[in-house]
């Protein structure tokens, strides 16, 4: 018999329940990955990946908060002894937290064509994505010390077998789907369904999925899922909608969001009663030149400010920082 398809939306009874006294929290994902041209086609060697000795400067940051980060490393990371250096230390006192981002077109074995199907992890053969997971998740343990509990495919490219491999080498939390938001276009998968709470992908409650978190703000906020989709094509009107405060997509990331729209988002979602509000943004945006959002040391600053600002109010809001460990021991097994 097969197995849940981890791509379809979940039913209503697959919604987890958390323990009363966890209250809401937040999550911090760093996608720990290397350095390349996003404009330019992918490939398999035209990478760098100087920027991860950055990651210390904001683990030091987060600290500060009592934010515990959570470093989602893809395999040209895992594999740089820049990584250890810069919070191999946090990782083994638990002030952060490690898991697996796959990569496929840097991840071992290179059995597949470079192309952006390809890219998309659960695209590929099944077998070729279990072996490309497993050689990770192995390169991971070398390099950290422990084993990974938390997945996200890159490009959220999930399979409709993920969750079996996730299972297999033990991973509690996939958070992989990016609600609200549609890669069916170059290949990907479609999230515009999926819901923000986490929910149960499979019926023994083995694997959670903890969506990152999108929200929509402005009196059209509740026709988003209806509207927003019809206006891929006509990006300025999506503008001309956000400018007049009708409709805006959300999601909670300095790249691309600024502050202001950010604690809008952080605020909905509060106020919606999400438990767990899923933070996230790439690795290369820590040093300047490696991503369309940071291009020079006031982008820096703009970034380390754009985090200050948030702690500052969730904190203000009473909502604190959390782990893969609280969340598993938070959730409610039916």
């Amino acid at each position: 018999m097969p197995g849940p398809n981890i791509l379809q939306p979940p039913e209503s009874e697959a919604f987890a329940r958390f323990r009363e006294d966890f209250g809401q929290r937040f999550i911090v994902t760093v996608d720990t990955e290397e350095e390349f041209d996003w404009d330019a086609p992918l490939d398999r060697d035209g990478y760098s990946t100087v920027a991860v000795s950055a990651l210390r400067q904001f683990q030091d940051f987060c600290e500060g908060f009592g934010v515990k980060p959570i470093y989602l490393v893809d395999y040209p990371v895992a594999e740089s002894p820049r990584a250890p250096e810069a919070i191999g230390a946090a990782v083994s006192a638990g002030r952060a937290e490690v898991g697996v981002q796959l990569h496929p077109w840097v991840s071992p074995p290179f059995d597949e064509d470079v192309n952006e199907f390809n890219s998309y992890a659960g695209n590929l053969p099944f077998e070729l994505e279990r072996e490309k997971f497993a050689r990770l998740h192995a390169r991971i343990v070398e390099a950290f010390g422990t084993a990974p509990r938390i997945y996200r495919a890159g490009r959220y490219g999930l399979g409709p077998r993920t969750h079996e491999i996730l299972t297999e080498f033990g991973i509690a939390i996939d958070s992989s789907v990016r609600a609200r938001f549609d890669y069916s276009s170059a290949g990907g998968p479609n999230y515009r369904e999926h819901p923000l709470r986490p929910y149960w992908i499979d019926p023994a409650q083995r694997l959670l999925e903890l969506p990152l978190t999108t929200v929509y703000w402005g009196p059209l906020r509740q026709m988003g899922n209806v509207i927003y989709p019809h206006l891929w094509r006509a990006p300025q009107l999506r503008g001309v909608l956000a400018r007049m405060g009708l409709l805006e997509r959300i999601a909670l990331t300095p790249e691309g969001i600024n502050v202001e729209e950010a604690l809008r988002g952080v605020d909905i979602a509060i106020d919606d009663g999400l438990p767990v509000l899923v933070f996230s943004f790439h690795s290369p945006s820590l040093a300047p030149g490696h991503t369309p959002y940071v291009q020079n040391i006031k982008d820096i600053e703009a970034l380390y400010d754009w985090w200050r600002q948030l702690f500052t109010h969730l904190a203000r809001r009473g909502v604190r920082s959390t782990s893969v460990g609280e969340i598993m021991d938070a959730v409610a097994l039916a």
